[in-house]
């Protein structure tokens, strides 16, 4: 009984963080192309991996309103720093 609600548990947990990361996308130049811009956004002095960009430009392109976002730039010398597009 307990193996059951531990898998149901998961499952759920699954499904709940799936939709949360699934909010904002980040996609390549070609399947950028079928969407419509709707301008850019940066983030500076970041430390840590590239996916700690990445999880902050998802994150500011999410308070823009857009679907989906290509990285455009990034850089690294002390701090990262990223420039994306943003598409609805």
């Amino acid at each position: 009984m307990k193996i059951k609600t531990l898998a149901s548990a998961l499952g759920l947990a699954t499904v709940i963080s799936f939709g949360a990361s699934a909010a904002v996308q980040q996609v390549n130049t070609d399947q950028a192309q079928n969407m419509q811009p709707m301008g850019s956004i940066s983030v500076s002095s970041v430390t840590g991996s590239p996916m700690d960009i990445r999880h902050e430009l998802a994150q500011k392109a999410e308070k823009a309103g857009a679907s989906s976002y290509r990285v455009t730039e990034m850089t690294q010398g002390d701090h990262w720093h990223a420039t994306a597009e943003l598409y609805k």
